[in-house]
């Protein structure tokens, strides 16, 4: 969180030697130590890597409490309270400072002074550390520790697949337990909470109750630990305050409100998980909410009011939550407050409100910019009394303006007609167990199947669309594609026969049709990506297989399984809004598609891949997706993702409609542009 103290660059080496004999503490510079892990690594020496990087970690996270603590106490001996003169103000500054800077000397040492790249901090942030710990530990045998790095790193980065495949495989060694698998930087107040929703979801409201209530001490410690850290030097973005001859106030104005708008960012900083760029929706409200419910279940009334009243501080207007309130009164036959600490939140949180509207003229005090949580959903069960947590609220920034989409949500229906009078509708979304899927036979037929199969023998290369990656979802298998534009290429060429490129393209346009039919969509369905894929069995590599030919994930969102979210913010492909996928054989073992609930393991529909047969979805959390191992043979089918924003079509797919026009006026080769650069987009 304190990026501003670290502007600057890495300690020249000519200071390192003096910053590591300082007779104030013997702790280490983390950027130095971090340094030298990373060159024991390319030097192979996994003992080394260990031994600076675990030490780089340790330092990283003592220089962070030694802040926070120092900060916090000097703050605490130095107060405003009686400032009264501007002298007074000056005089308390200058304590604070000198309070600071001698706590900080004393526990860590003069490394303190020098300021840490921007570079180191983000990889911190990033836990890129924890990358090369899970490596060196695997190379030294200690699966254990291996496992808890690996997974510590995944939690932060879910897209980085690799590290996923290294997951299932310290899953499968034998000896590796699942306790081994924990998050060594897990935020207390995060881990509370998430513990506490499965023991909800579970029934066990009693062991909720604890966790719920731990969570909200941790979350109101995190926010002190979190403003304190805001505390340090201050980056100002418009202007060289070298250059520009700024007046002493202007100077503490421009200060303290980077400070106090670092300080009000901390609302949003704790609702974000590791690895993420967007806040929990409703995050600290629905501690109460859970908990009210929960006391409820346990028949502690007075506790479930307790907490109902702290909910409606944030949202004044939730009818359900109103009525809950008004049941337990009448039950109890009074009335109670809501808990302090909400209470003094929410002054603070309205004040910040206010100086965001006035400006903060008073120099002073401690707020700025502020945020309101806006309800945006309901429970649909209103006749229950009290409800429970069924319902969603957004957060949403006060200062930032509300993104009208010019392409409004669909509405979800279904059962439209499927264009041609052989396509075959095999399961609705009803049978598929899930929403917005349908299965469909006969989009193909056996002959159009082979050719295109026969197509994808010539034209796929392997690692195509994943940057030549090979094997990019499982080491167990080969991965080859081509797109459209690729085989009418080819077909130009005469490498392979323009009748079978061009069949892979009115195939997949014939898709595109019965899709946007089927789903009854008020608007054009665009292609965004199309490919035509196989995946191959490696032989020899197919023994104790337990890991998946792709992974579970979503199209167009980051699936967070521990969270039940899915993400929808890079590097997922946001603008993505149906998918689907057309098969070309049946004659190869493993391989069926799987739909799962948003665990990313509840399998809640199966469907065997055979000729002509089509599976179509809408891109999003509600349908996660994945694929089971192909053990032998090889796989194949036409995959396709779909927008309904034009501003997101497929390049290639333009210029091979440009193709196909000009085949069309027997005016190809004057259309045709042999030097186009083919750089498709990945999948996910």
């Amino acid at each position: 969180m304190d990026v501003h103290f670290s502007i600057g660059s890495i300690l020249p080496i000519v200071l390192q030697s003096l910053l590591l004999s300082s007779s104030y503490g013997s702790l280490e510079p983390f950027d130095l130590l971090y340094n030298n892990a990373v060159e024991a690594f390319y030097r192979s020496e996994y003992e080394d890597v260990v031994r600076f990087m675990e030490g780089a970690l340790s330092s990283y996270a003592e220089v962070r409490q030694s802040k926070v603590r120092c900060r916090i106490g000097c703050q605490d001996q130095h107060r405003f309270d009686s400032v009264s003169t501007d002298l007074q103000f000056f005089d308390v500054v200058l304590k604070r400072a000198s309070c600071q800077n001698e706590c900080i000397e004393e526990k860590v040492g003069t490394q303190s002074m020098h300021k840490v790249s921007e570079d180191v901090i983000q990889d911190f942030n990033r836990r890129i550390p924890y990358n090369y710990l899970q490596l060196a530990y695997q190379k030294l045998k200690h699966s254990d520790k291996a496992a808890a790095a690996a997974h510590t790193y995944f939690q932060a980065n879910p897209e980085h697949v690799e590290m996923d495949q290294n997951l299932e495989q310290y899953k499968a060694l034998e000896g590796t337990d699942l306790d081994h698998f924990v998050d060594r930087e897990a935020r207390p107040h995060q881990r509370s909470f998430s513990a506490g929703v499965k023991l909800y979801d579970s029934g066990d409201y009693e062991g909720a109750i604890a966790m719920f209530e731990e969570a909200l001490q941790e979350y109101y410690k995190a926010d002190v630990e979190c403003r304190a850290l805001c505390l340090g030097p201050q980056r100002f973005e418009e202007q060289d305050h070298l250059l520009y001859r700024y007046s002493l106030s202007e100077l503490i104005s421009d200060h303290f409100t980077q400070v106090l708008y670092c300080e009000h960012e901390c609302v949003r900083d704790l609702a974000v998980r590791p690895g993420r760029l967007s806040p929990m929706e409703n995050y600290l409200p629905l501690h109460y909410d859970y908990l009210q419910f929960a006391y409820f279940q346990m028949n502690m009334l007075e506790q479930a009011l307790e907490c109902a009243q702290s909910y409606l501080l944030f949202h004044e207007a939730d009818d359900f939550m109103t009525d809950n309130v008004e049941y337990y009164q009448e039950t109890l036959g009074r009335d109670l407050r809501p808990r302090e600490n909400a209470e003094w939140y929410l002054r603070r949180h309205k004040l910040e409100t206010e100086l965001l509207v006035i400006g903060s003229e008073n120099l002073r005090v401690e707020f700025t910019e502020g945020h309101y949580w806006t309800s945006t959903g309901g429970r649909e069960d209103s006749n229950r009394i009290p409800s429970g947590t069924n319902g969603w609220m957004e957060y949403v920034p006060i200062s930032e303006k509300k993104n009208i989409s010019l392409f409004p949500p669909q509405q979800l229906r279904e059962g439209g007609p499927l264009v041609y009078d052989n396509v075959q509708l095999v399961q609705d979304s009803l049978a598929l167990n899930g929403s917005q899927r349908v299965l469909l036979d006969n989009v193909l037929t056996v002959e159009e199947c082979a050719e295109l199969k026969h197509l994808a023998h010539t034209v796929t290369m392997a690692g195509d669309g994943y940057r030549g990656k090979t094997s990019p979802h499982t080491p167990n298998e080969r991965f080859e594609g081509a797109t459209v534009l690729k085989a009418l290429q080819y077909g130009y060429e005469g490498r392979v026969p323009l009748k079978s490129a061009r069949l892979f393209y009115d195939v997949s346009e014939r898709a595109r049709r019965v899709i946007e039919s089927y789903f009854l969509l008020n608007s054009t369905l665009h292609f965004s990506y199309t490919h035509l894929v196989c995946r191959t069995a490696i032989t020899g590599q197919q023994d104790h297989r337990n890991d998946l030919s792709h992974p579970i994930h979503a199209d167009n969102c980051l699936l967070d399984p521990e969270a039940n979210e899915c993400w929808k913010e890079p590097p997922a492909y946001t603008y993505r809004d149906y998918s689907a996928l057309l098969y070309l054989n049946g004659d190869f073992e493993g391989g069926e598609f799987i739909f799962t609930e948003m665990d990313a393991k509840t399998v809640t529909a199966q469907v065997k891949p055979k000729c002509g047969r089509m599976v179509g979805f809408s891109s999003g959390g509600e349908n996660p997706h994945g694929v089971r191992a192909v053990t032998r043979g090889q796989r194949c089918a036409v995959a396709m993702w779909f927008t309904l924003d034009p501003l997101f079509r497929e390049l290639e797919r333009l210029q091979a409609d440009e193709v196909i026009q000009a085949l069309d006026n027997q005016s190809s080769q004057s259309h045709w542009d042999t030097s186009l650069n083919i750089n498709p987009k990945d999948e996910l």
